[in-house]
């Protein structure tokens, strides 16, 4: 009985099973079968694929041939009409063989002139009495008084050439005596002695004709300039290692200036330098660099150039930051103007005028920049002319030209193709007005040399953003065909992915060719 109830229940659920089953069948086939239906209804929701997604074959003439990136358009040769290149202001320049030279602008710090640092200290052992030169940075002038000391070798040494003094003239009636002889040596011994100890001339001088030896020794300074470290104190106890006082000559300073290791290697000592100083504006001073030291700093890459300057009136202080420019001559160098490069992504390009409008984009390699020019180490020759001014729009135009199927041909005048625009008016307006991100309706509007509407023609419209590799974006290309609705009036849906200025272009078509063409640009509301 209990199994029989099993096999009820068991029966029972397989069929409610199936019934769900088939019910959701039939809402997935209603769902799928209105969404059909509404696609056909609406010709947005038909085509919105179609319009934010170029196909294959549309987006091969974007991408980059060989090891190029892909986010990098190739490069295609542009022509453009007189017309148009006055309207985008397209200037020339040429390139030319000069001299140039390089101002090398980096940081550095004044500091001390080594060579020009002097060191105080006594031959003997004492102690300091009277101290005159008690502060660092006090200006001190060569013989300038710096302290007294109390040696008793010193004293010692002045007693012994009193008494060889009074030796000498105690003999002296004896010329050609042992005696005189012995009197004169150790009066030259004593002297000698007392110079070992750094006792002046003028002060044995003194010494003798008083006759009386004096316990505290003046000592002087033995250059001018400013004491920088000072050890001198009163009653302190001195010996001959003792570095009392370090004077600096200031009236030379070095200033240390910190170049990237990409720049030290076209760098050589006497390479004329110059210092500007927020403390003096207006003002430069003019240097030499001295030494390049043999060591990078491993935490900024830089090497520590060393330049002289004179210092007049101690104007460059030690420690004092300064701007050091470095004048590098790079001899005879290709150079154009900075405007003539345009940075597309890992690469710089040029256009380079063939004449009549056709712009070749050729891809060079740039030295430094100088101010307001470029060297150029590979990629031109002197004497050919580059577009010097609206590069970026003429790169715009090479770019749209290369997605609406290549360049106009070289061969073709320009007045040719102008002769269609002047047949036929076309306008172009969207809704909403002005354009955005997201569905707009397209309307053009063709009227003949009559004044009287264009009707039976196919028209087709293109919008293309340009690629920016800067800022990681590719070439974008947006195709739209318009239908007729009577009256010379032409719409058609489109669907934008990103605001931005578009580059767009109208084709008019009849019988299979072109009888009209005009591009504009269009600026799109709403976020990239």
């Amino acid at each position: 009985m209990k199994t029989r109830s099993y096999q009820i229940a068991l029966a029972s659920l397989l069929t409610v099973c199936a019934g769900l089953a088939a019910a959701l069948g039939y809402v997935l086939f209603v769902r799928g079968h209105a969404g059909m239906k509404d696609a056909e209804e609406d010709p947005v929701i038909a085509r919105g694929p179609a319009v934010t997604q170029m196909p294959q074959s549309q987006q091969a003439p974007m991408k980059q041939s060989g090891a190029m990136p892909a986010d990098e358009p190739p490069l295609t040769p542009v022509q453009l009409s007189p017309q148009r290149l006055q309207q985008i202001g397209v200037t020339m320049a040429t390139v030319a063989m000069k001299n140039v030279t390089q101002d090398l602008t980096v940081p550095g710090n004044v500091d001390i002139d080594e060579e020009r640092l002097a060191y105080v200290q006594t031959r003997f052992a004492g102690w300091i009495q009277t101290v005159w030169a008690n502060a660092n940075y006090q200006y001190v002038r060569k013989g300038q008084r710096l302290f007294t000391v109390y040696s008793p070798d010193l004293v010692s040494g002045e007693q012994e050439l009193l008494l060889a003094r009074q030796n000498e003239q105690a003999f002296a009636h004896d010329a050609h005596g042992m005696a005189a002889q012995e009197g004169g040596w150790l009066l030259k011994s004593a002297e000698e002695r007392l110079r070992q100890f750094g006792v002046s001339q003028e002060q044995i001088a003194a010494l003798e004709t008083s006759g009386k030896a004096e316990h505290d020794m003046v000592v002087s300074s033995p250059v001018s300039g400013y004491i920088v470290e000072r050890n001198a104190l009163p009653n302190a106890y001195v010996q001959p290692e003792t570095k009392l006082y370090t004077v600096a000559d200031l009236s030379t300073v070095w200033v240390y200036a910190n170049v990237f290791q990409t720049d030290v290697g076209r760098l050589k000592p006497g390479d004329a330098a110059q210092v500007t100083v927020d403390a003096y504006p207006g003002r430069t001073f003019h240097g030499h660099i001295d030494q390049i030291l043999p060591q990078v700093d491993m935490t900024t890459r830089t090497v520590r150039v060393r330049l002289v300057f004179a210092n007049p009136g101690v104007v460059l202080k030690p420690g004092m930051y300064v701007k050091a420019a470095i004048a590098v001559p790079l001899g005879r160098q290709l150079v154009i103007p900075a405007s003539a490069v345009l940075e597309a992504g890992s690469r710089a390009i040029a256009f380079v005028d063939h004449g009549g409008g056709n712009l070749e984009p050729r891809t060079i390699q740039t030295g430094p920049q100088l101010d307001d020019t470029v060297v150029i180490l590979r990629g031109l020759k002197e004497g050919e002319r580059v577009v010097s001014s609206a590069n970026f729009l003429v790169d715009s135009e090479a770019q749209l030209q290369s997605a609406f199927g290549g360049a106009p041909a070289t061969a073709q005048p320009a007045a040719a193709t102008a002769q269609p625009e002047e047949a036929i008016q076309v306008a172009l307006t969207t809704d909403p007005s002005p354009a955005r991100k997201g569905v707009n309706t397209l309307r053009v509007a063709l009227t003949g040399p009559d004044g009287k509407p264009v009707t039976g023609a196919q028209v087709s419209v293109v919008f293309f953003m340009p690629a920016m590799p800067a800022m990681g974006m590719a070439a974008v290309r947006v195709p739209a065909a318009l239908h007729e609705k009577g009256n010379g009036q032409y719409e058609g849906p489109l669907q934008l992915d990103t605001g931005g200025t578009w580059e767009v272009s109208v084709t008019v078509q009849r019988g299979g060719q072109n009888v009209a063409v005009k591009q504009l640009s269009v600026s799109a509301e709403g976020g990239m």
